[in-house]
C-alpha cells in the first residue's frame, strides 16, 4: 500500500537523460545515460533507486566505469553513490512483440509505440519512475528503414540520417523538463496529414497527424479540432504552444483513449479517425473532445505536472473541465452540459456510493492504474467548475494564470492549485478544500415555503459514509437558483447561493403567490437533490424553465419519481395512470415546442438510465427497474405515436450535414425509433429497416441498427450481415458491430454475446474489441443483471481470461460486479460469488486483485 502521507522528495534528481534505441519488433536495445544530482531537498546518504519492471540490466556504468556497487531490490536497481553528481549509464533489452500489457514499449500492427503513464517507463529503462523527477530528454533511435520509415519522439527533431545497412536514424530533443511518464517513441510505416498553425505571438508550428496508409482521408476532423483547440486555449486561458512541432499518432492497440506525451500525443484510433460514412455524430464529438483534452494537457499536466500520483486530479480534473468548456464553445453549451452530467451520474455517482469510493485526491493505493477513475476525472472537473462558478470566469482566469506562472516547469499539488485560485480570484476556499478530502456524493434536501410575500428556501446536506470515512463534514455547495412566477412563466433573476453548513435558510421577499423553485441550474454542484416539488411544478419547469439543464432536470425528476415508485411496487393503478399522464403531458409539450432546437429536444426525450435509477434506492431490483422503464417507454409510444411518427418523417427529410439542425434531426430519428420499438415494434422494425437502407451516414445507419438489434425480426439478421460485409476490414466500425449486439434489448442477448466471443473477428489482444463486446454487455442491465446470473459469469470469466494478457483492461471490468451490496439479495449473492471466484484464482495481477479485494471489502 502506498500512502500520500508517506511522500518524501526523491533522493536524486535527473536533470538530463539521453536515450539510444536500436529498434526491433522482437528485441530492442535501450541505452540510457542519466545525469544525476543529489536532491538538496532530500536527506543525504540515500542510494540512487532506479525503478524497473520486467527488465534486466545488461551493463551499469558510473562516470564511464563499470559500477561495482549496484544491486537489485526486487525489480529496482540500486546504486550507492558518493558525492553530489554522477553520470549513470544502464543498458537493457525489451521485447515489444511479446508485450500484451501495452505498457512500456510494445508492438501494434507492425509499428512500435510507447505508453508510459503511469508507470510504463520502468518497463523500458531503469529510472526514478515518479512524476516529481523532471528531466530534459535527448533521444536517438535507429531501425530498419523499410520496416520503420517514420521515427518520432518528443520535442523537436534535431537530426536524421541513413546507415549503410538499410537502417536509418533520427535524433530528437525536448527542451522542456518533463517526468518520464510523458516520454514517447513511435516507429512504423505511417503517413501524415500536415498543417500549420500560427500562434498568438507569431510563431509557426508544424502539425502532423500520423496514421496507417489508407486512413489519412479520415483525419481532417481531427486536424480541424486540433487547430480549433489551439485557438481556443490562447483566447480562453492565454496558453500558447511552446514547440516547433505538434504530432498525433493513431494506434489501434491502446489501453486508454489517448496520451498527452509532450509534443507527441499517442491516440487510440477511435479518437482520430472520422468521416460521415464510418463515424457517428457522437464519434465526431468524441474526437473533438479528446483532441482538445490531450492538447490542453500541454499546460495543465505537462508544463505543470503533478508531484505524485495522489495529485492526479490536479491535471486530469482541470483538463476535463477545459475540454468540456471547449466542446461547449464549439457546439451547444446546453446539450454538452447535459451530456457531461449524464456521464457523471451513470459512472461517478455509483462509484461514489460503492466499495471503490475515494476522494478526488486519494489517500492510498496499491496500483495507480486503478485510480484513473470517473471520480478523478469527472468529479475532479466538477469541483474545479464550482470554484469557477463562485469566482466568475474572469476572476477564475486570474487564478489559473497565477497557477501557471507560479508553477511552470514544476511538479505541483492540488493544494498549489487551490491556493492559486484563492489568491488570484480573491476567494476564501478554506472549507472548500474538503471536496478534495472527502469521498461520496452530498445529498441536499430542499424545501420551499411561502408566507406573506416571502419565499423561504430551507436547505440541508449530508454525505453518506464511504469506505474509511464513516463521518463527513458539511462542505460549501454553490447552487444557482431561480424562483418562477407560475402565472407569467418568468423569474426575476438568478441567484447564486452557497450552502456552507449542515443546514441553512435563504429568504426571498416580493412573492405574493408561492413561486416555483428551479434549483442547481446548470448543475452548479455535483450533488443529489431531494425536494418535495409537486409534479405540476415539474411539468411547469419542463415546459418553461429558461435554463436548459434545469428544464432537462425537471423532466428527469418527473420520470425518476414515477419509475422508482413503480419498481418498489408502491403505485396503485390510479396513481400510476395519473403520473404517466403528467409525464405524457410534459413529453408532448416538448415534442410540440416549435421554439426548441432538435438537439435539445432529443436530450429532453431521453429517459433516465437504469444505472441512475438504481442509485435512487438503497437496494435496487434491476429486473423491476428494467421492466418499469420499458413499460413507461411503451406507454408513451402508444400515447404519442402520431407525434413520434410525424417527428421521424420530418427528421428523415433533412439532408446530411454537420450543422446543428441536421445533427438534431438525426438524433430525433433514432429517439423516435427507440420509443416506437417499445410500443409498436412491427412499425419500428419497418421504419428502422428503411432508415438503414437509405442511410448515407453512420449516425442514421447505426441508429437504425441499434433498434433492429433489440427486435426479434428477420430484418435484424439481414442488417447485421450487411453491416459486417459493408465494413469488413474497418476495425473501428466492426467494433460497433460487436457493441450494438452486446448492448441490445434482444431476448437472446446473452447467447449472442457468448457466440460473438468465438467469432473469428474477436480477439482478447485488442482492448477496443474487448470493450466493444464485454463492456457493452457489462453496462447493459438487461444482459448483465439477467436473473440467471449468466451475465455475471460472463464478465467474471472474461476477467480471469484477460488478466494475464492485459491486467489494466481486465481490472476495469471488476467495478460492475462490485455493486453487489446495492442489489437485491438473489442477484447480490451471485455477484459476490463471482468476485470470490476471481479472488481465489492463482497469480492474479496486482491491478485486478486490488479491485476485487476492495469490492469484497
Amino acid at each position: 500500500m502506498i500512502r500520500r502521507e508517506d511522500y518524501l522528495p526523491p533522493a536524486w534528481l535527473v536533470p538530463e537523460i539521453a536515450l539510444d534505441f536500436a529498434l526491433d519488433l522482437d528485441e530492442t536495445r535501450v541505452r540510457a545515460r542519466l545525469e544525476v544530482r543529489r536532491n538538496p531537498a532530500s536527506g543525504s546518504g540515500q542510494a540512487l533507486r532506479l525503478n524497473g519492471d520486467g527488465i534486466a540490466a545488461r551493463s551499469v556504468l558510473v562516470d564511464g566505469r563499470a559500477a561495482g556497487d549496484w544491486r537489485m531490490d526486487g525489480p529496482d536497481l540500486l546504486i550507492d553513490l558518493p558525492g553530489e553528481a554522477h553520470t549513470v549509464e544502464v543498458e537493457t533489452l525489451v521485447h515489444p512483440a511479446g508485450n500484451s500489457q501495452l505498457m512500456g514499449l510494445y508492438a501494434s500492427n507492425g509499428m512500435l509505440c510507447t505508453q508510459c503513464e503511469a508507470e510504463g517507463f520502468r518497463r523500458i529503462a531503469f529510472f526514478p519512475d515518479r512524476p516529481d523527477v523532471l528531466s530534459i530528454y535527448s533521444v536517438r533511435m535507429a531501425g530498419d528503414r523499410a520496416r520503420f520509415p517514420v521515427l518520432l519522439s518528443n520535442g523537436n527533431r534535431t537530426g536524421r540520417g541513413e546507415s549503410a545497412d538499410g537502417r536509418h536514424w533520427a535524433e530528437w530533443h525536448d527542451p522542456w523538463p518533463k517526468p518520464c511518464y510523458l516520454f514517447a517513441l513511435v516507429a512504423g510505416d505511417l503517413v501524415a496529414n500536415h498543417a500549420c498553425f500560427t500562434t498568438m505571438s507569431g510563431r509557426e508550428v508544424a502539425l502532423d497527424i500520423w496514421v496507417r496508409p489508407g486512413d489519412e482521408s479520415r483525419t481532417q476532423h481531427a486536424m480541424d479540432s486540433l487547430i480549433a483547440a489551439m485557438k481556443w486555449d490562447e483566447k480562453t486561458f492565454g496558453r500558447e504552444y511552446d514547440l516547433d512541432l505538434f504530432s498525433i499518432v493513431a494506434v489501434s492497440d491502446f489501453n486508454m483513449g489517448a496520451m498527452e506525451n509532450k509534443g507527441l500525443n499517442v491516440f487510440n484510433t477511435r479518437y482520430v479517425l472520422a468521416d460521415s460514412k464510418t463515424a457517428t455524430d457522437a464519434d465526431y464529438d468524441a474526437v473533438e473532445s479528446v483532441i482538445g483534452h490531450e492538447y490542453f494537457h500541454n499546460w495543465s499536466g505537462n508544463r505543470v505536472t503533478c508531484r505524485d500520483w495522489f495529485q492526479l486530479s490536479l491535471k486530469e480534473g482541470f483538463t476535463v473541465l477545459r475540454d468540456q468548456l471547449f466542446s461547449a464553445a464549439m457546439g451547444s453549451p446546453a446539450v454538452k452540459r447535459i451530456e457531461d452530467v449524464r456521464v457523471l451520474r451513470s459512472a461517478q455517482f455509483p462509484e461514489d456510493s460503492g466499495p471503490l469510493a475515494h476522494p478526488i485526491r486519494p489517500d492510498s493505493y496499491q496500483e495507480i492504474s486503478n485510480f484513473y477513475t470517473s471520480t478523478i476525472y469527472n468529479k475532479g472537473a466538477e469541483v474545479i467548475r464550482m470554484m469557477r462558478a463562485m469566482a466568475g470566469p474572469e476572476r477564475f482566469r486570474q487564478g489559473t494564470d497565477l497557477y501557471f506562472d507560479r508553477h511552470d516547469s514544476e511538479a505541483a499539488t492540488c493544494e498549489d492549485f487551490v491556493r492559486a485560485i484563492e489568491d488570484g480570484a480573491g476567494l476564501d476556499l478554506a472549507r472548500f478544500r474538503l471536496w478534495y478530502a472527502q469521498a461520496g456524493t452530498p445529498q441536499v434536501t430542499a424545501k420551499l415555503d411561502h408566507a406573506g410575500d416571502t419565499a423561504t428556501l430551507r436547505l440541508s446536506q449530508t454525505t453518506p459514509p464511504t469506505p474509511g470515512q464513516p463521518e463527513k463534514q458539511p462542505m460549501p455547495i454553490p447552487l444557482r437558483i431561480a424562483l418562477f412566477d407560475r402565472r407569467t412563466g418568468t423569474h426575476g433573476g438568478e441567484h447564486l447561493i452557497v450552502l456552507d453548513r449542515a443546514a441553512a435558510e435563504f429568504t426571498f421577499p416580493g412573492f405574493a403567490e408561492p413561486p416555483v423553485l428551479s434549483i442547481n441550474r446548470g448543475f452548479t454542484a455535483p450533488v443529489a437533490i431531494t425536494s418535495d416539488t409537486p409534479a405540476a411544478d415539474l411539468v411547469f419547469l419542463a415546459a418553461h424553465d429558461d435554463d436548459p439543464f434545469a428544464r432537462y432536470e425537471a423532466m428527469q425528476n418527473l420520470i425518476v419519481r414515477h419509475l422508482v415508485a413503480a419498481a418498489a411496487g408502491g403505485l396503485s393503478a390510479a396513481h400510476r395512470a395519473s403520473e404517466r399522464a403528467a409525464i405524457g403531458q410534459a413529453l408532448a409539450a416538448i415534442l410540440d415546442d416549435a421554439a426548441l432546437d432538435d438537439l435539445m429536444r432529443g436530450e429532453l426525450m431521453t429517459l433516465p438510465g437504469e444505472a441512475y435509477l438504481a442509485e435512487q434506492v438503497p437496494v435496487a431490483d434491476p429486473g423491476a427497474i428494467h421492466a418499469g422503464r420499458e413499460g413507461l417507454k411503451a406507454w408513451l409510444a402508444a400515447e404519442l405515436r402520431d407525434r413520434l411518427t410525424a417527428l421521424h418523417d420530418r427528421a428523415s427529410a433533412v439532408p446530411y450535414g454537420r450543422d446543428a439542425a441536421a445533427r438534431g434531426a438525426r438524433k430525433l430519428k433514432t429517439q423516435a425509433l427507440v420509443y416506437l420499438a417499445a410500443g409498436t415494434p412491427g412499425e419500428a422494425a419497418t421504419r428502422a429497416a428503411a432508415q438503414y437502407a437509405a442511410a448515407d451516414n453512420m449516425t442514421d445507419r447505426q441508429g437504425a441498427l441499434t433498434v433492429l438489434c433489440g427486435l426479434d425480426t428477420p430484418a435484424r439478421a439481414d442488417a447485421l450481415a450487411d453491416f459486417r460485409k459493408r465494413y469488413a476490414g474497418n476495425a473501428l466500425v466492426i467494433d460497433k458491430w460487436f457493441s450494438l449486439q452486446a448492448g441490445s434489448l434482444h431476448p437472446q442477448v446473452l447467447e449472442h454475446v457468448q457466440a460473438l466471443a468465438h467469432h473469428p473477428d474477436f480477439t482478447l489482444n485488442n482492448p477496443n474489441r474487448v470493450r466493444a463486446l464485454y463492456m457493452s454487455c457489462a453496462v447493459n442491465p438487461k444482459a448483465f443483471h439477467a436473473a440467471s446470473g449468466e451475465g455475471y459469469r460472463i464478465i467474471a470469466d472474461l476477467i480471469l481470461a484477460l488478466d494475464p494478457i492485459n491486467a489494466q483492461t481486465a481490472a476495469r471490468f471488476v467495478p460492475s460486479l462490485g455493486r453487489w451490496r446495492r442489489i437485491e439479495p438473489l442477484r447480490s449473492a451471485m455477484m459476490r460469488a463471482e468476485l470470490e471466484r476471481i479472488a481465489a484464482a492463482p497469480r492474479l495481477s496486482r491491478d485486478t486483485r486490488e479491485q476485487v479485494s476492495r469490492s469484497l471489502g
